[in-house]
C-alpha cells in the first residue's frame, strides 16, 4: 500500500499574554497546514508557570480532533529560529493520513526499592517511534529511557526534557486536554508514514581509544592498564592550547558503540561527562557506569565541531532519505546562544539541508534519542524527528 503523503507547519509567536500568544502559534500552524490536523505539539516559554498551565489549556482547545502533546520550556524553536528566555510559544501541525497516533501519560509508583512506571501504551508491530516529554524534577527519565528496551522492544524514543523558568515546580506538560505538574507524556506513532531519527552529540576525540582495565561504578581507575588520571594528563600534554581550553571548559568521554570495530573515531561513541578527577586514587570519574573491557576515548566539544558534526549528519540523511516533509527539534538548553552566539543555530542548519519545512521544537534539559540502536538521555545534543517523503531516494 502507498504511504500517503504527510504534511506539517509551524508556527511562532512572541509576546507577554501568553494565552493569546499560544493562541496565535497554534492558529498560524493550522493555517499554513491547509487543513485539519492529526497531531499538534506546542511549546511554551514563560515566567508564571499559572499563565503557563493556561496558554497550554487554550492551545489544547485549539484542535479538538487532534492529537495534541506540548510541554514547558525555557526558549522554543519555530519558524526557522529559536527564542530563549522570552515569553513564546511555538506551534508544530501534522496530517499524517492514516498513521495512528496514541498519546500517553507516564507516572512513577514506587515498589519497594525499585519504581514501576505507569501508562505505557500497548505496543503494535507497526509501531515507529515514540515522542517523550517529561519533568526532569519528578520522573526518572534517565533510567526509564536507558532500559526502555526492556519493555519497549526496539522502539525509538525521541523528545527532551522539559523545564520552567523557575525550575523545580514550574515544569508543566500537556497531553489531550490534560495539564500534568509532573510525571511524562508523548505519543505513538504507527502506521504508514516515514520517520526517523537525527541526534548529533558534536564532539571530538582526542588521544587514542582505550579499554578500561579497571572501574568502580563511575569512576574509572585504570585505562589501557595505567592508572586513568596519569592517561588524561599525558592527552592533554600533547594537544595545542587551544585544545587545552576546551578540555578546561568541559571534557567529554565517549564509550564505544560498537567494541567490534576496527577503528573508533568521532560519531562511533556514546558521549558522557567527566564530572571530576580523585587525584588520591588516580581515577576519572564520569558521567555514566562503564565495564571493564569497554573502549573509551576522551572527547571536546565547541561550536566549530557542533556545527560541523550537525551538518554532516543532516547531509548523510538528506541523501539516504531524499525529500523531508517536516520536523521535531528538540536542542539542548547549552547550546543555541550559549555555544554558539545565536539561538538560531540549530534550527538555521535544519533549514539549510532539508529545506523550508514545517519544522518547532524546545531547548530542553536533556535530549532523548536514540544512538547505536538504543536509547539513550543526552546533554548538548540536537535531536531530531523527520518526516520524510512517502516514496525513498531510487524507488
Amino acid at each position: 500500500m502507498a504511504l500517503m503523503t504527510s504534511r506539517f507547519a509551524d508556527g511562532l509567536a512572541v509576546g507577554s499574554d501568553l494565552v493569546e500568544v499560544a493562541e496565535r502559534a497554534v492558529r498560524q500552524a493550522l493555517s499554513r497546514l491547509g487543513g485539519e490536523a492529526d497531531l499538534i505539539c506546542f511549546f511554551i516559554c514563560g515566567d508564571d508557570p499559572d499563565d503557563v498551565a493556561r496558554a497550554g489549556q487554550r492551545a489544547m482547545r485549539l484542535a479538538p480532533e487532534a492529537s495534541v502533546i506540548g510541554c514547558s520550556a525555557t526558549g522554543v524553536i519555530g519558524d526557522g529560529q529559536g527564542i530563549e528566555l522570552t515569553p513564546a510559544v511555538s506551534a508544530w501541525a501534522a496530517r499524517l493520513g492514516e498513521a495512528r497516533l496514541t498519546t500517553f501519560a507516564l507516572e512513577t509508583l514506587n515498589a519497594e526499592d525499585k519504581f514501576v512506571v505507569v501508562g505505557l501504551p500497548e505496543r503494535g508491530p507497526d509501531d515507529h517511534v515514540a515522542i517523550l516529554l517529561s519533568d526532569p524534577y519528578s520522573f526518572p527519565t534517565d533510567a526509564f529511557v536507558e532500559r526502555s528496551k526492556e519493555v519497549l522492544g526496539e522502539l525509538p524514543l525521541i523528545g527532551g526534557l522539559a523545564n520552567g523558568m523557575h525550575g523545580r515546580g514550574s515544569v508543566r506538560l500537556f497531553a489531550d486536554g490534560e495539564v500534568y505538574t509532573e510525571g511524562a507524556i508523548g505519543v505513538l506513532i504507527s502506521g504508514p508514514v516515514r520517520v526517523s531519527t537525527v541526534v548529533s552529540q558534536g564532539c571530538r576525540p582526542i588521544g587514542p581509544s582505550m579499554v578500561v582495565t579497571r572501574a568502580e561504578e563511575n569512576l574509572l581507575l585504570e585505562l589501557a592498564g595505567q592508572p586513568a588520571l596519569a592517561r588524561l594528563e599525558d592527552i592533554v600534554s600533547d594537544l595545542d592550547e587551544d585544545d587545552r581550553e576546551l578540555v578546561a571548559s568541559g571534557l567529554q568521554i565517549g564509550v564505544a558503540i560498537n567494541e567490534y570495530a576496527e577503528r573508533h573515531e568521532r560519531g562511533d561513541f556514546l558521549i558522557r561527562g567527566v564530572i571530576g578527577i580523585d587525584p588520591e586514587r588516580e581515577a576519572v570519574a564520569i558521567g555514566d557506569i562503564v565495564e571493564v573491557g569497554r573502549t573509551v576515548r576522551f572527547q571536546v566539544r565547541d561550536a566549530a565541531t557542533a556545527d560541523e558534526d550537525l551538518y554532516d549528519l543532516l547531509d548523510a540523511h538528506r541523501e539516504e532519505f531524499g525529500q523531508v516533509d517536516g520536523a521535531l527539534l528538540f536542542s539542548c538548553n547549552g547550546r543555541g546562544s550559549a555555544m554558539f552566539g545565536t539561538a538560531d543555530h540549530d534550527p538555521v542548519a535544519l533549514r539549510d539541508t532539508l529545506g523550508p519545512v514545517g519544522m518547532a521544537g524546545f531547548f530542553a534539559a536533556g535530549e532523548v534519542g536514540p544512538v547505536g540502536g538504543h536509547n539513550h538521555v543526552h546533554g548538548f545534543t540536537a535531536s531530531a524527528l523527520i518526516f520524510s517523503a512517502a516514496t525513498p531516494p531510487g524507488d
